[in-house]
């Protein structure tokens, strides 16, 4: 069964809060420890947007 519209624009507001906070995280880390920390925690980060971007492509989602 497919989605509905509006499951789909929340599924992407998620995912999307997702990929914000873990860049949020990121950027904490960077400001607080090391560069080389920040880039191991810049990883999930990092996947979590493609998988939004990639996401609300699928979808025909626009900003």
């Amino acid at each position: 069964m497919s989605k509905t519209r509006t499951e789909v624009i929340k599924e992407s507001q998620r995912k999307g809060i997702a990929a914000g906070v873990a860049t949020a995280a990121t950027v904490a880390v960077g400001i607080v420890a090391t560069a080389p920390l920040a880039a191991i925690c810049a990883v999930p980060a990092v996947i979590l947007g493609v998988r939004w971007w990639k996401h609300r492509a699928e979808n025909g989602i626009r900003f």
